[in-house]
This record gives C-alpha cells, structure tokens and sequence, in this order.
C-alpha cells in the first residue's frame, strides 16, 4: 500500500507532467522552460529536476506511462498466439486503456496533441526515437522469452519487433498529418497497417 509520502510524491509529479504538456501544447517546447512549468506548479526549479532530468523527459512523459503498459500486454498475451499476433492484439487491445492510464494525468486530447509537438521538434523526435530503440530490446525480450529463445542466439524476436516496430512509426507519421486525430483514427489506421504486414513482405506488388 502507498504511504502519504508516496501519494504527495506521485501527486507532484503528475502535476509537474500536466504543466508541462500544457504549455508545450500551447506554446511549443522551445518557448517552455523549466521554470516556467515549475512555476505554474508553484514549485522550485529544484523540485522539478528531482522528477524529470530535463525538458524532454517531461515531455515523453506521457509516451512513457503506456510503454510499461504496452509491454505487459505483451507479456500477457496467451500463449498460442504467435509473436506477430501477440504485438498486434497487444496494441489494438490496449488503445482505449490508455484513457484509465493518462487520464488521470491529463485529458486524452493533449496526450494526442502531444504526438504533434514530438513529430514537429527536432531534439524531441531524436529522443522519442532513441527511446523506442530501447523499448525495441525490451519487446524483444519479451518474445524471445514467450517463445522460449535465446535473444542472442535467434535473430527472429529482433527481426518480428523491429517489422512491428517500422509499421507503428509510418502509423503514427500518417496519423499526425491526418485532420482526423482521435484514438479512434489511430487505432483503425494501426489495425489497417498491421493487416498489411504480410501481403507487402510475402506478395506482389505488381497487378497480374
């Protein structure tokens, strides 16, 4: 059970996260600075650098309250299904979960918003990408695990995650240009995506 402590930890924090999308939402993450979210917390400078190391962790923030999320679901997926399936389901299930889980930080509308400023920056998208790049290796794991496999050994868990992985980065740049930006828009761009999966590997593109 959480203490008191834990709670008024917990509490700053997302106080702190929901500042800062706020303001990198409606005034872009290069007019933001840390003192400016602290502020709007009313907190110190300090208090702010003993939750976030910088700017660009606040701001990947909420991308980082669905990976544990998302990688657990993977976990969790049965058994049978094999490693492509279980990434798929994983995703396709776990979108409209995503409302109990940044909801209680913010509104689902500026985490979707949050998406367009990460796309639009330049240090932002380098870290986004770096951070996927780790979470590549741990979904890696993961199969490998399910399956029974040495990551190291067998090339296909890093071979399936990083096929899934280059179809949810063309969805999301797809998605963030489209006039339609919901989770519903997503999650039916991701569905169509990953059904084209295997036709664009193993068909021909070419009409008979």
């Amino acid at each position: 059970m959480e203490t008191l402590r834990e709670r008024k930890k917990q509490r700053t924090r997302d106080a702190l996260l929901r500042a800062a999308v706020e303001l990198f939402t409606s005034q872009g993450y290069e007019h933001t600075t840390v003192d400016a979210i602290a502020e709007a917390v009313e907190v110190s400078q300090r208090t702010f650098f003993r939750y976030f190391a910088g700017k660009d962790e606040a701001a990947l923030g909420l991308v980082e309250l669905t990976v544990d999320r998302f990688v657990r679901a993977v976990r969790e997926r049965p058994p049978h299904e094999p490693p492509m399936e279980a990434l798929r389901q994983a995703v396709l299930d776990g979108w409209y979960s995503i409302n109990e889980v940044v909801e209680s930080v913010v509104p689902v509308e500026l985490y979707l918003r949050m998406y367009r400023v990460i796309e639009s920056t330049p240090v932002l998208l380098a870290a986004y990408l770096r951070r996927s790049a780790e979470i590549e290796e741990t979904l890696a794991r993961v199969i490998a695990e399910r399956e029974g496999l040495d990551v190291d050994a067998d090339p296909r868990p890093r071979l399936a995650v990083a096929v899934f992985s280059g179809v949810m980065r063309v969805t999301e740049r797809q998605w963030v240009a489209r006039e339609e930006f919901s989770l519903a828009a997503i999650h039916a761009l991701t569905s169509q995506y990953l059904d084209q999966v295997g036709p664009a590997l193993l068909g021909s593109w070419r009409e008979a």
